[in-house]
């Protein structure tokens, strides 16, 4: 799945709240929409400016055969995948410097 499918298919799961997330160390930092910290509104704004040079893909370090999803955009980084039917967020953070 490429950028352009990928980008409808968050949006979607943002837009009707069915997104989990996935469960990490330093959650409270690395994941501010888990945390409440960012709302669904303002990741979706992030997203809607997300072109292709926004987006990078790579396996995932735990789960072979699964797409990790990166976007990086106005200094925000969002990790995210999907396992159908499902979307899961691993990071939603600043970029660190």
């Amino acid at each position: 799945m490429g950028f352009k499918q990928a980008k409808v298919k968050l949006l979607q799961a943002l837009s009707q709240g069915t997104f989990l997330h996935e469960a990490r160390n330093a959650i409270e930092e690395k994941n501010l929409l888990s945390t409440g910290d960012v709302s669904v509104e303002d990741v979706i704004a992030i997203v809607n400016r997300c072109n292709g040079a926004h987006h990078t893909m790579s396996a995932h370090h735990q789960v072979p055969g699964v797409t990790v999803h990166v976007l990086k955009r106005d200094g925000w980084y969002i990790k995210f995948y999907f396992i159908d039917p499902d979307t899961y967020f691993i990071s939603v953070h600043q970029s660190e410097p």
